[in-house]
This record gives C-alpha cells, structure tokens and sequence, in this order.
C-alpha cells in the first residue's frame, strides 16, 4: 500500500469533471495526490467534483479548458502548474470524444479532422505543454485509447478508432524520448465502460446488452475499474513499465 501513497505528488487530469476523468480524479486524491483538472463542459460537475477532492484535503484547481486550442492549452497547463506548486508529476491525458458517427464515404473534412484533434492532437498539445514542469527524475504519462483502436470500432467510428490507435503509437515513441528522465509513458484501452457519457449518448440498450453478453466476466465495466489501472501506472507499482497499453475490457478483446 505503501507504493500506492502519493503524498507529496500533483497531477493535471484532462476532461477531469464526468464519467472516467472524474472517477480518475477522485482515486489520485484519495491517495494523497493534489489533482488539478480541466472541463470543456458540464462545469457544474467539475466543481461538484473540486469540492469532493477539497473534502479529502487536497488541492482541486479547476480550469475550462479546450484541449485542441494549442495556445489555450499551454496557458492552463502554465496556470496548474503555478497552482500546483510548480510541479507537475502526473499527466493523465483523458479528454477525448467520439464526436458522432459517420461512414467514411458520408464523413465530411470537419468531422475528421475533429474527431482526430480530440483525441489525438490534444494528447501532443498537452503532453508538450506539461512536460518542462515535469522533472525531478520522476514522472508519469497516462494516455486515454479505446479497444476502438483495436477493433476498428462500432458503425461510423473509423475516425474515432483512426485517433485512438494512435494515440497508442504516440504512447510508445514517446516513451523512449523520456524514459532518461524518469517519466514512464503508458495508456489505457477501456471497452464498455458504463456510466459515462459517452455510452449513454453513443450506445444503444440493444448493442450494451450485446457487449454485455459478448464479455467472458459478464458484465459491463465502470469508470473505476479505468481509474484502478490508471492509478497503477500512476504510481511506483508500475514503474518498471513504460510504453504499454491496457486493455479493461473484461476478456471481450485480447491485444
């Protein structure tokens, strides 16, 4: 338990306010971490979220952030590491969307490219933009794919899955470029993940149960089965680990 204690540590979490970012946010605070993160919307719910983390004693800076704003990006990131200390050990790239579904032959230049800054092209900007307030010789990058990456996705998601995948390769090169400096690089692939937004918006009854039933544990997950393995990563238990990702699916896909 001791190597889960992150007292003394300071995290930023991207689209920290619901579902999975929330369930992250709350779970380094409760081991001892100071956490600033970021919403795009639903501001009410990050503050609700800031007051449970300021419950728990720990700082809880909030800020609205558009994470494929590559200036809006370094400034929030400048503001949470001043808020923080000056130091930022734990990076917990979450902010990502589906955007919508579309076929590749209906996809419009809009939604592409969309659907890959959300994903992909906020991870780089907020990744480079954190990266000269994380040093010390102890660092530690999580980065949010999807089994999208994996299998292709459902109907209309090939952009979606496109950017996750990345996000994966960008997990791995990147990885090399710190490892000198103490900084481990990882990432997470969540399947179903119920009680989030994105399956509540995106999902249907029939294609949960569908999930659901195609899972070897039987069960949908939930975002702080996400948050446990993050936390992993985040801490000393996995700091012989670095440019890997996991897959919290349940057994419904082996990569």
């Amino acid at each position: 338990m001791k190597q889960l204690n992150l007292s003394g540590k300071t995290a930023l979490v991207t689209g920290g306010n619901l579902g999975i970012g929330r369930a992250i946010v709350l779970s380094l605070a409760q081991c001892g971490a100071d956490v600033a993160f970021t919403y795009y919307s639903h501001k009410s719910e990050g503050e609700e979220t800031a007051r449970e983390v300021l419950a728990l004693g720990r700082k809880a800076p909030l800020f609205h952030l558009d994470a494929t704003d590559g200036a809006q990006v370094k400034k929030v990131a400048n503001q949470a590491a001043s808020a923080l200390g000056g130091q930022i050990d734990i990076l917990i790239n979450n902010a990502g969307h589906l955007v919508g579904r579309s076929t590749i032959a209906e996809m419009s230049d809009e939604h592409w490219f969309k659907t890959i800054n959300v994903n992909l092209t906020s991870t780089f900007y907020v990744t480079r933009a954190v990266l000269p307030f994380m040093s010390g010789g102890w660092g530690r990058i999580v980065n949010m794919s999807s089994l999208a990456a994996h299998n292709g996705g459902g109907p209309g998601a090939v952009a979606y899955a496109a950017s996750k995948a990345a996000v994966i390769t960008f997990t791995r090169g990147f990885s090399k470029e710190v490892a000198g400096q103490g900084i481990t690089v990882n990432a997470v692939a969540p399947g179903l993940i119920l009680e989030t937004p994105f399956h509540e918006t995106f999902n249907t009854d029939e294609g949960i149960r569908g999930a659901i039933n195609a899972t070897p544990l039987n069960r949908g997950g939930t975002p702080e089965d996400v948050a446990n393995t993050v936390l992993y990563f985040a801490s000393d238990l996995g700091s012989f680990i670095t440019g890997e990702t996991a897959e919290i699916n349940g057994g419904l896909h082996f990569a």
